[in-house]
């Protein structure tokens, strides 16, 4: 089996994204556009990955692992200049060459190894992927022999009478033996409407030369979907945002509304947990198993919730540690605060973390009883079973011991818990 390593083109500014960020930088559902890419790179086994980037380069290289190699594309001069830019880096490798567009975060990891092996069993030269669309404007269209092999791809500028009707267009992944690529690249000419390089046009090039170039088709159009505008982007948020909710319901996680549910892949929930409308999780969180959380509750990143707790409605939790069966079920925050099991937040209940210039902590015993509309201002401590009286203010530093009663403005010990 040949070896094989990838091609990440990274080097477009995305005009029609009217941003002064790159466009490979922009985020889908808490993710930058190419760290998708990345993964498909990672998915398809390969030894070395190469971005080529350009505009604002060392922003985009910041984003990137350590081991992901970068050159850069002094002049942005079309797809196979920024590909021949990347061949120094391969250091005469032969094997097989992936080459992706970072802009391309719907590509499928099934349809990635479905192509790889398409191209290894039929031993092609090169083998891409397409997709049967209902709109192909702005696309390469592929061009048929009458054997049905594709024999070239034509950019929809430069296409003309019926192939502008063509419907089967280029999805823009590439797996190319290295030593035909190289060849190949030497006789790509300069595209005189665009003054760009395409690398498109290896494909016309390879056919000419009866190099076996093969194809295989998406069935989710979708899947090549290249981020240009912020429409895109907002495309590819909605795509994605159903993936990750797909596979929580596989794991087990009821997910009542998915059309208000916005959770990112990172997050860990347990089997059981409920997770109810217009609840927003992010990040690192954690969530245990019986768990319900929400309507209108976000967990913020950095948070871990155990088994059988409780964040109900217009609640925010961030940079928390919430112990076993605790209940929090209304109008609530929780900033930086380490609550332990079998806890009572009621409703209202405020950790004032931020002193203006450091965000503080705020501990909160097992067994603890927090009484509606309570204000907690951090640092500060609450013992284990304690109580603190609805309305109540407890000042930073004035902590309460176990098992002591605390109310007022500020809150005053009163009377040791029963």
């Amino acid at each position: 089996m040949k070896p094989i390593v990838t091609i990440i083109l990274a080097a477009g500014k995305g005009t029609r994204m009217k941003s002064e960020r790159p466009k490979v930088l922009h985020k889908v559902c808490g993710r930058p556009i190419i760290h998708y890419v990345l993964d498909i790179a990672e998915a398809a086994g390969s030894l070395k990955t190469i971005a080529v980037l350009g505009y604002k380069s060392e922003e985009v290289k910041a984003q990137l692992p350590k081991g992901c190699l970068t050159v850069i594309q002094k002049k942005l001069l079309g797809t196979a200049d920024a590909v021949r830019s990347a061949l120094p880096g391969l250091g005469g490798f032969r094997g097989d060459i992936l080459i992706l567009s970072g802009d391309t975060p719907l590509l499928d990891k099934t349809v990635l190894r479905a192509l790889i092996a398409r191209h290894r069993k039929t031993k092609a030269a090169c083998t891409f992927l397409t997709s049967v669309v209902p709109d192909p404007y702005g696309y390469g269209r592929i061009i048929r022999d009458d054997k049905g092999m594709a024999v070239a791809i034509r950019e929809d500028k430069d296409a003309t009478g019926l192939q502008k009707e063509i419907a089967e267009i280029n999805v823009g992944l590439y797996c190319i033996d290295a030593f035909e690529l190289e060849q190949g690249l030497k006789q790509v000419k300069l595209n005189k409407k665009k003054k760009e390089f395409y690398l498109t046009d290896l494909i016309e090039y390879l056919s000419q030369q009866g190099k076996k170039v093969q194809t295989i088709e998406t069935k989710e159009c979708e899947e090549g979907l290249g981020i240009n505008t912020r429409e895109d982007l907002a495309f590819a948020e909605g795509v994605i945002r159903k993936r990750n909710l797909k596979y929580f319901m596989s794991q087990g996680v009821t997910i009542a509304d998915p059309s208000t549910t916005y959770i990112e892949r990172s997050v860990k929930i347990g089997q059981d947990t409920i997770i109810r409308p217009f609840t927003f999780i992010e990040g690192d969180v954690s969530v245990g198993k019986n768990c319900v959380i929400g309507p209108f509750a976000r967990l913020r990143a950095g948070t871990k919730i155990k088994d059988g707790v409780e964040i109900g409605n217009f609640t925010e939790v961030s940079r928390s540690k919430v112990g076993r069966k605790t209940l929090m079920k209304h109008f609530s925050f929780l900033g930086d605060a380490l609550v332990g099991d079998n806890v009572n937040i009621g409703a209202g209940t405020i950790t004032a973390n931020f002193d203006g210039v450091n965000k503080n902590i705020t501990h909160i015993g097992s067994g603890a009883f927090i009484g509606s509309d309570t204000v907690l201002i951090a640092p500060v401590k609450i013992g284990k079973k304690a109580v603190v009286g609805a309305g109540s203010v407890v000042p930073r530093g004035k902590n309460i011991p176990d098992g002591r009663v605390a109310y007022g403005v500020p809150a005053k010990i009163i009377v040791k818990n029963a």
